[in-house]
């Protein structure tokens, strides 16, 4: 395949990498870390899914500038799984850490603990956990007497200073009947808050404030990752280059991709904390030069002794260990190879600069070269090693609050569409907002460096989330309904083999699809 220059409908963009300045043309069209190693795949409400670390403004003072920092859990969170639906894990302990952006250390930690699973019922009477405690009917405020069971939770730092104590746990989106302020009229989830008045009634009720001015949320949440992975660990299947016939539209660049995590939910925790009770680091950005902010990753523990007893007691001893972290998306899940994965989630990011041949010779890169033959570079690749090693989002605090998707000036390319704030990208690698598209961003990184000289967009037809993402706190998107989300992809309307645009197949296999796309490029 020849290393086509692509072009994108849109505003001009801009990249800017080793002093040269590199313009493409970009449209409005994401992955993490849902399933990175053995280990944690089987242990679903501690494995991390995303992390997003971003300026902003606080949740109800605009006045006040914040660094927001929101993680998920447990992937693939079936909406409709009552009568229990899926809660935090309170023998687990979740943490958000702040660390020094180019050592990877921690200089704070913020703990949330949760309440049992087993308590917290206003009524064991019945099998219903919400829509019946003490009365029947749809749930009206967050804990009333309908939501039979309500779990809590506390956030400590790593200094031991507690911050919030029995903060409740927003409810699951049951239904129509049950928790109504989540839906429309059909039961459908309602999001896309501009603002904080905008949210639903279950939402603004979850959120805490602390004692510094930080500001808190935890509950379920729509899973903010969108990407047709299925489709890539398919050994690149070619839907992800293309699904409508007509290859002048780039690599992944149709829309119409099949969003593998449309439907489901995840379990979300975050925080906003103002800037002034940051510390601040110079480091060097991978794209940028130098500039002055702080690191973010997320991490999972559990207690190191695990005792189960007769009947139902179970107890949890001894020092936290580490089970899963999660900085910047897509590093252990499509880079590090299976015999590192989960020793990679046990150690901190102080200790990746053992991992880091990871980045620099992807084998990513091999692996779309074998299936294309294409002849992107597959070692020395120093541009990916400073994005990835240490493993931490570095956030650029001095640039002010970011734009976010649904506003004007937000690029999912971040500052490769253009979209920069403080001399910066506004998302992606500094740090990562809702709706960047990493993994555009990072295919487009793989098949352009690592000199840049030519910007080959590559992505996976996915063109934006299943829900709108609020504008505000805590920003990802409103939990689907158990009764009305849509998980059907409806495979069968991406035809990718007519080429023509004539109805008919015209291909069936990746040696054709190759050939096809260099003659549209001619």
């Amino acid at each position: 395949m020849n290393r086509n220059t692509l072009k994108l409908a849109g505003a001009t963009a801009l990249l800017i990498s080793a002093g040269s300045l590199l313009t493409l043309t970009s449209s409005p069209a994401q992955a993490s870390s849902h399933s990175d190693a053995p280990l944690i795949k089987q242990d679903p409400q501690t494995n991390l899914t995303d992390v997003y670390a971003f300026i902003g403004t606080k949740y109800d003072d605009d006045s006040v500038e914040v660094l927001n920092i929101v993680a998920s859990v447990r992937p693939f969170s079936e909406p409709g799984d009552g009568l229990i639906y899926d809660r935090f894990a309170p023998d687990a302990r979740y943490s958000l850490h702040i660390t020094n952006p180019s050592t990877g250390e921690t200089i704070t930690r913020y703990d949330f603990q949760f309440s049992p699973v087993d308590e917290g019922y206003k009524n064991t009477a019945t099998i219903l956990s919400y829509g019946l405690g003490t009365e029947v009917g749809p749930i009206q405020t967050i804990g009333d007497a309908r939501q039979n069971y309500t779990q809590t939770y506390a956030v400590t730092t790593s200094n031991d200073d507690t911050l919030i104590t029995e903060a409740i746990v927003a409810p699951p989106n049951v239904g129509g009947n049950t928790t109504p302020l989540y839906n429309n009229e059909a039961g459908v989830a309602q999001s896309g808050a501009a603002n904080a008045k905008e949210l639903d009634e279950y939402t603004k009720q979850a959120i805490y404030h602390g004692p510094n001015n930080e500001t808190f949320f935890a509950g379920p949440r729509d899973d903010s990752f969108y990407s047709d992975i299925p489709g890539i660990f398919d050994l690149l299947n070619v839907r992800i280059l293309d699904n409508n016939g007509t290859l002048a539209d780039g690599l992944g660049q149709d829309g119409e991709g099949v969003d593998g995590f449309k439907g489901f939910n995840v379990l979300t925790f975050g925080l906003q904390i103002p800037l002034d009770q940051l510390p601040s680091f110079d480091y060097n950005d991978a794209f940028f030069g130098t500039q002055s902010g702080v690191g973010v990753y997320a991490s999972v523990s559990r207690q190191q002794t695990t005792i189960r007893m007769s009947g139902d007691d179970i107890q949890s001893t001894g020092e936290w260990v580490q089970v899963n972290r999660l900085g910047n998306p897509l590093f252990n899940e499509a880079l590090v190879p299976i015999a590192d994965k989960d020793r990679f989630n046990a150690l901190v990011p102080t200790d990746d600069a053992q991992f880091s041949t990871y980045a620099a010779n992807p084998e990513l890169a091999a692996l779309i070269n074998f299936v294309y033959s294409t002849e992107f570079e597959t070692t020395g690749r120093a541009d990916l090693e400073a994005v990835f090693i240490p493993d931490v989002l570095r956030v650029a605090t001095t640039t002010g609050p970011v734009p976010l998707a649904g506003q004007t000036g937000f690029s999912r390319f971040g500052f490769v569409g253009g979209d920069m704030t403080g001399g910066v990208s506004s998302g992606w690698p500094n740090g990562r907002r809702m709706g960047d598209d990493v993994i555009d961003i990072a295919l487009t990184a793989v098949a352009s460096g690592p000199s840049y000289e030519t910007i080959t967009v590559v992505g996976d037809n996915i063109a934006e989330n299943d829900l709108e993402f609020h504008m505000v706190f805590p920003y990802a998107a409103t939990p689907h309904a158990g009764t009305t989300n849509r998980k059907d992809p409806n495979p069968t309307d991406f035809d990718i083999a007519d080429v023509n645009n004539d109805g008919e197949i015209d291909f069936y296999d990746i040696s054709a699809f190759i050939e096809a796309f260099n003659n549209a490029g001619k």
